[in-house]
């Protein structure tokens, strides 16, 4: 893919079927948290898993495009970026690149766990509400270049400082870069989606680990010690959408990842989402969709 994209050996594969590629720190720089360089034509992680197969990362990727367009899926979304346009992919994301497509620019990854978590929260490293597509004007884009390019200039410069040190300021400086990525993100978000405060976080959170199994909003209100109305709350102020609305969103996306990508027989894919009746996990799917599950894996195949 790029200088600075990973090349990592053969990444484990989920319960999902989808392999997940590991952020390897033994590769970066100082053997840091993240990568910064720029991207190229060679688009193979490792030999087995070409990246324009289906696949997850478990790190952060900003990519900063010199050239286009460049179309890329995201979690089944297609998106076509332009010369000065940005993707952010987060942990956990499913996508593929595209092969018709030549990626140019500057590639950012980053681990979680590199950042601490008032910088994460300040950040939004964590917004899956907000598109991964990001067009920033022509300021803006100038701003976030400089700030890339400094960034690199910090990666690369490990002969200046002991490595404690030469750490600290690469997260001081990303956290700067983040901070100008951030806004341009909750910007491009529709008016009145712009902030989020830690009750929606520990939603967020609760439901990426949760909502195989529960799909109850007062059960995750009660969990985190709030009110079902303060939890709604935060929840349409963060996304527009009420926390049902979110809780439902998430397991569609689960269940289109295992039908898409598994062999797994519907009633396993409804039991794997926390459907274990078959008929209504068809109902559920297709009152979100349009479409039945068999006819969404057909189209897919």
């Amino acid at each position: 893919m790029a200088d600075a994209t990973p090349q990592t050996g053969e990444g484990p594969t989920g319960h999902d079927g989808i392999r997940t590629f590991p952020f390897p720190a033994e590769l970066a720089v100082g053997g840091v948290g993240m990568q910064i360089g720029p991207m190229g034509t060679d688009h193979t992680w490792h030999a087995d898993a070409p990246l324009h197969r289906v696949h997850r990362i478990d790190f952060h990727v900003v990519m900063l495009f010199t050239d286009g367009p460049v179309r890329h899926m995201i979690d089944f979304a297609e998106y076509e970026a332009t010369a000065g346009d940005l993707l952010w992919i987060r942990p956990g994301q499913v996508h593929r690149f595209s092969r018709e497509s030549v990626y140019r620019g500057t590639v950012l990854t980053m681990q979680p766990g590199f950042l601490p978590r008032v910088t994460v929260e300040a950040t939004g490293l964590y917004r899956y509400d907000l598109p991964p597509l990001l067009r920033p004007d022509r300021a803006r884009r100038a701003a976030l270049q400089a700030s890339l390019d400094q960034l690199r200039r910090e990666y690369e410069d490990t002969a200046t400082l002991p490595l404690s040190l030469h750490t600290a300021v690469l997260r001081h400086t990303l956290t700067a870069c983040l901070l100008r990525l951030a806004h341009l993100a909750a910007s491009s978000a529709p008016t009145g989606r712009q902030q989020t405060d830690s009750t929606f976080t520990r939603f967020r959170d609760a439901v990426e680990h949760g909502f195989a199994t529960n799909h109850s909003v007062s059960a995750y209100a009660d969990a985190l010690g709030y009110s079902r109305r303060t939890l709604v709350r935060a929840v349409r102020a963060a996304t527009g959408e009420t926390p049902k609305g979110f809780i439902d969103k998430r397991v569609v996306l689960e269940a289109k990842r295992l039908l898409a990508h598994t062999d797994m027989p519907i009633g396993r894919v409804g039991a794997a989402v926390g459907f274990p009746d078959a008929a209504n996990f068809t109902k559920f799917f297709q009152l979100h969709t349009g479409q039945t599950p068999a006819v969404f894996r057909a189209e897919l195949r």
